[in-house]
């Protein structure tokens, strides 16, 4: 084995709480390294994404993202958090693009805060009715919202508006009831949300490893991928929203979501 650099990185923190947000490890130069070892480093570090920074001919970088278990095309606070440090390594300024399976996503850089542009959201019906994903979540068939989409922004995943803050934080997921839901690459990962205050939503995001179901402290793509339900249901509409995720993982975040009119998702996090 190679001698490696890493960088072990939250993002979408709170404030001056370095200890929040998203856990990210970040291989600086993966050059020497093939994908079956990826992956097996990504299981190492166990974390939600290990990402693994390569040359590009196209973007400031080539980043490859990991999961312990899989591939995955983009993901929101990975590219964030390679985004800043390869801005610490020099291969790009406050503004990047990063090129990724899912496309070149351009990032911008504000003080403390990252931001990215997703890519044009896309969606359609979820095939479940309420009373199954209400089975899937652990709560009352009353708390489903009309109109759950499956979303895809980079990454699809299945995006559920719940009708109260109670609703989103009542959620307990049955793990054998969410594998029968499963998105277009057989994935079973949902995210939840409802209104906390004007311009403040409270939203969570349950994904499988394993036979268990898991939490995400902050999940960028999932936030993108409420952009892409927002379009949908509201064309047209300009949207400003402070998002908190992860107290429930102990790990409290803040994560920044604009939709444009025009379509344009912006998804941003310290």
């Amino acid at each position: 084995m190679p001698s490696l650099n890493f960088r072990l990185l939250n993002v979408f923190t709170c404030g001056e709480d370095r200890l929040s947000g998203n856990p990210l490890c970040v291989f600086e130069d993966a050059r020497a390294l093939d994908t079956d070892t990826m992956q097996a480093l990504a299981l190492q570090f166990n974390l939600s994404e290990t990402t693994f920074v390569l040359p590009s001919t196209q973007a400031s970088a080539r980043v490859r993202i990991f999961t312990p278990s899989y591939e995955m095309p983009f993901a929101g606070h990975p590219t964030l958090g390679t985004a800043f440090v390869c801005g610490a390594l020099g291969l790009c300024g406050d503004d990047a693009k990063l090129e990724m399976a899912a496309g070149i996503i351009g990032v911008k850089a504000r003080g403390p805060r990252w931001t990215l542009q997703a890519n044009p959201a896309t969606s359609r019906p979820c095939e479940a009715r309420a009373v199954q994903l209400a089975e899937m979540l652990g709560i009352s068939e009353d708390d489903i919202r009309p109109n759950p989409l499956w979303v895809k922004a980079g990454k699809e995943q299945l995006i559920i508006p719940l009708r109260s803050e109670k609703a989103v934080r009542a959620a307990k997921p049955n793990a054998a009831k969410f594998a029968a839901v499963r998105s277009e690459d057989g994935h079973s990962m949902a995210y939840v949300f409802a209104q906390l205050a004007p311009g403040r939503l409270l939203g969570r995001f349950f994904f499988p490893q394993g036979n268990a179901i898991l939490e995400d402290p902050a999940t960028g793509s999932a936030t993108a991928n409420l952009g892409g339900w927002l379009l949908a249901n509201e064309p047209g509409t300009r949207h400003s929203f402070e998002i908190d995720q992860g107290e429930y993982v102990g790990r409290p975040s803040k994560l920044f979501l604009e939709v444009e009119p025009d379509g344009r998702i912006f998804v941003a996090g310290d």
